[in-house]
């Protein structure tokens, strides 16, 4: 019961009755649904409790999704939609290297005469090309590729 005398979950009637809507109508994601039901197990304004291990067991989830659920309810202020719901990144992970500067060099290359001894350019000749160049990032083959295809650019 530790989870409950930190982070007690309390449920206003109208949270519990979309909660409940959610669990029953089956129209969620299933970690959606199992959120749910945990809150709805958690939820200390209709009464007691039961034992931690006693939720998980009748839910079918471990303790510590028990104490995940509760930390992100209290982390919300109790906004039982952002509990429930998948947390959406703010930013992709890793910025990606091509910028509108560095797509045009590259298209302004693959449009340009191939070096000499070669009757046209290849995606793998472009990134060697974009290596030896200072102002533009390395980049893959296949990511040449992908943004010679975005621009409809065909390498004849």
């Amino acid at each position: 019961m530790g989870s409950q005398k930190k982070r007690p979950v309390r449920l206003s009637a109208q949270d519990r009755e979309e909660l409940v809507r959610v669990t029953t109508t089956g129209v969620r994601g299933a970690s959606m649904i199992m959120r749910a039901r945990v809150l709805l197990a958690l939820d200390v304004s209709v009464g007691d409790v039961d034992s931690k291990e006693a939720i998980a067991a009748r839910i079918g989830v471990s303790g510590e999704t028990l104490r995940l659920v509760a930390k992100r309810f209290a982390e919300t202020g109790g906004d039982v939609h952002a509990t429930i719901a998948r947390k959406r990144r703010d930013l992709p992970p890793v910025p990606s290297p091509v910028t509108g500067e560095v797509e045009a060099r590259l298209i302004a290359m693959a449009c340009s005469q191939p070096p000499p001894g070669y009757a046209r350019w290849s995606l793998r000749l472009l990134e060697k090309h974009v290596a030896l160049a200072e102002d533009i990032p390395d980049l893959d083959h296949s990511t040449i590729g992908r943004v010679l295809k975005k621009r409809n650019c065909v390498l004849t």
